[in-house]
């Protein structure tokens, strides 16, 4: 708008003197505007006398036609939610719902906080509709004598505020505090990892060996000497990936006469024995030295299975031994890019190869899985490579010196993380590992919920039980004191411990809690910023999953609960705290694999392989044959649970989120809304695929 000059207001007194000029418009669409003065034109008109009845209407209109399609898309959000959870509770018989076990006294606790807090919201409602708002600042002067008191309800909620205030509030403020360090505390060695990652990225260090590291002019043939390779496969059960893991295992290249493979097979079904049998006879007939195993006392899990395997007189006979389980397809050079860093460092271990997941973008469970594994190897697993020469064995996709394992007591049955056990065993007795981040096995994320949280309760009791049992090792060990601390602060304690602790208690206890004690409210940088913040940074590895971030932050506050659990069971030995199920998988090829299945195996291969078999052994084949067709193609009935535990901390979560409403905290009540949410999908069993 330009400026306005001085002696236009001098011009408009002179030229004001008369009638006013009063324009009406002969069509009634149009406004009428009264004019008094030359520069009435530029002054603000009030909007309603611009508005004529006709544009008021249409504009009524307009709204109401926005609010119902607004309301409509509303319900039919709501009605297909309501129909997805019709369909898959549909299926929730004859399973039902999650075995408790001796696991009950975490869903009592859950269940007495709900009970509490509906009974307290109840009282709230009936005090804020009655008036009595002191709950909306704890500073407002709560009424003490007799003449205040208006009835003998307002008497109890007076007593109930001063015990709120005196006795409630500072055990709750001492809990949260303390836990708010934990957090804090947390977040600095996240974000110190981070911070290594960066160096590690920005100096390109990575472990390197010399070109030609089995070259030996003296070695009769080409004039290389491969060390002797014992690749072990254990599995149980495993109908689905049995026949792509041991497909890519006997496809490595390293010569045949220096390389065994062992298939560990602990199963209990007879079909599926035959079927790894018969799979192991046909990568026989084409050349591989390969031998089936099977335990007739099946005994200590994974680690039975493999310490039996290693007591083989044969073994002697190899250098190294590399592990695979069930689901793990290898590279073809995989050998060749993790033996060679063993040439000329006799103090090395182990050489631990990166995991990458064939179904990660199958489902959203999926999707949340692969950021945390992500984090895990490209930060977590790298920098302690790099800076300390250690850090926890991942179970496969790995290759061990035997001379390692034996030194260091071999495996051990004592605990359901014998990969871990070990680990920290070797590293004890002086041995150094090395982690390569750019060498990658491809493998599956369980798909279902069900699968992946009997997957995280074993990850997270098993730390717990190893720590109870090792401790006094650590302390007498000869290693150095930082060492020492390393292992105990911050392997164990702050990363296995703390953790689930902190997350748990602080997100799904106290911020529910201290919406019903509001003198205890915890800061909006507790809730809000810093779990962002870490959030972001776990995302870093995988910045495609950045769309997920909400998502993540969510469901990681709803697997505290698992994590918390199943922590608690391990170090204090309570419930299934030694419990092995092997975790479901759906045997999911990558393109790649499924181009060579269907080119290498072509009927006339198949003869081809067959003319070496007899009679009976043919019959035999062509039965398992039969068997897997028809076991494709039975329809499976798919099912779904229902999770106590979740179920309860979604409805105490809810009832906090409508307490916060009356208080008027919009930060507070929001994420108390949709972590309630998240808690009830999970409890429902609405994320990831059903269980078959």
């Amino acid at each position: 708008m330009a400026p306005r000059l001085d002696f236009s207001d001098w011009w408009a007194k002179d030229t004001r003197k008369g009638t006013p000029v009063v324009v009406k418009m002969e069509n009634p669409n149009y406004s009428v505007v009264e004019i008094d003065g030359p520069d009435s034109a530029f002054r603000p008109v009030e909007k309603s006398r611009g508005k004529n009845a006709k544009q008021v209407t249409w504009v009524l209109l307009l709204k109401a036609h926005r609010a119902v399609g607004c309301l409509t898309w509303l319900a039919t959000v709501f009605w297909s939610l309501l129909g997805a959870i019709k369909k898959r509770l549909s299926f929730t018989h004859p399973l039902g719902s999650e075995k408790l076990g001796r696991d009950r006294w975490l869903f009592t606790a859950i269940k007495l906080f709900l009970a509490v807090s509906l009974l307290i919201l109840g009282f709230e409602i009936v005090a804020y509709f009655r008036g009595w708002h002191y709950f909306q600042s704890p500073n407002l002067h709560i009424p003490t004598s007799t003449l205040e008191i208006q009835s003998l309800l307002h008497l109890v909620y007076v007593g109930w505020l001063t015990l709120r205030a005196d006795y409630i509030a500072p055990p709750i403020k001492a809990l949260s505090t303390f836990c708010i360090v934990l957090f804090l505390i947390q977040s600095v060695d996240r974000l110190i990892l981070c911070l290594g990652c960066f160096w590690i990225k920005y100096k390109k260090i990575k472990p390197r060996f010399d070109e030609e590291p089995f070259r030996n002019d003296d070695a009769e043939g080409s004039g290389f000497e491969y060390p002797m390779v014992l690749v072990q496969i254990p599995m149980c059960n495993e109908r689905e990936v049995y026949e792509q893991s041991i497909s890519a295992v006997c496809q490595l290249d390293w010569p045949k006469d220096r390389i065994l493979v062992q298939v560990l097979d602990d199963s209990n079904d007879e079909s599926i024995q035959q079927l790894i049998k018969a799979e192991v006879a046909k990568w026989s007939q084409k050349g591989v030295n390969i031998i089936y195993r099977h335990r007739l006392v099946r005994t200590g899990y994974k680690a039975g299975n493999l310490k039996s395997a290693m007591s083989c007189d044969y073994v002697e006979a190899y250098e190294y031994v590399a592990i695979f389980d069930a689901d793990f397809q290898p590279t073809p050079d995989f050998l060749k890019l993790t033996v060679p860093h063993f040439k000329d460092n006799p103090e090395l271990g182990l050489v631990q190869a990166r995991w990458t997941f064939v179904n990660k973008d199958e489902n959203l469970l999926t999707r949340l899985q692969n950021i945390n594994l992500c984090f895990h190897f490209e930060v977590e697993q790298q920098v302690n490579g790099v800076f300390l020469n250690f850090f926890g064995f991942n179970g496969t996709a790995g290759v061990w010196r035997i001379k390692a394992l034996e030194e260091s007591g071999g495996w051990l049955e004592r605990t359901t993380v014998e990969d871990m056990d070990i680990a920290v065993r070797a590293h004890l007795h002086g041995w150094k590992f090395i982690y390569l981040n750019d060498v990658k096995v491809l493998c599956e994320v369980p798909e279902s919920y069900e699968a992946y949280k009997k997957q995280q309760h074993r990850w997270h009791s098993g730390p717990m039980q190893l720590f109870r049992l090792c401790l006094g090792s650590i302390l007498t060990s000869k290693i150095a004191i930082w060492k020492k601390a390393n292992l105990i602060l911050l392997f164990f304690l702050l990363r296995k411990l703390i953790l689930p602790f902190y997350s748990f208690t602080l997100f799904c206890i106290i911020l529910p809690l201290t919406m019903f004690v509001p003198e205890a409210e915890l800061p909006v940088w507790v809730i809000c910023y810093i779990p962002v913040f870490m959030s972001f940074l776990n995302l870093l590895p995988s910045p495609k999953s950045f769309p997920f971030i909400v998502p993540y932050l969510l469901f990681e506050n709803t697997m505290s609960v698992t994590k918390f659990n199943a922590m608690v069971s391990g170090l204090f030995q309570l419930g299934s705290s030694y419990e092995w199920i092997v975790t479901k998988k759906a045997g999911r090829s990558s393109e790649s694999d499924l181009l060579s299945i269907t080119e290498k195996e072509t009927p006339n291969k198949k003869s081809q392989l067959l003319r070496g078999v007899s009679d009976s052994e043919l019959l035999e084949l062509n039965q398992l044959e039969e068997q897997k067709h028809a076991v494709s193609k039975k329809p499976v009935k798919k099912t779904n649970k229902i999770y106590h535990k979740e179920l309860a901390l979604a409805f105490l979560l809810l009832t906090a989120a409508l307490r916060s409403l009356l208080a008027a905290q919009g930060v507070h009540f929001y994420f108390l809304l949709f972590q309630g949410v998240t808690f009830l999908l999970v409890g429902l069993d609405l994320i990831g695929e059903q269980m078959s």
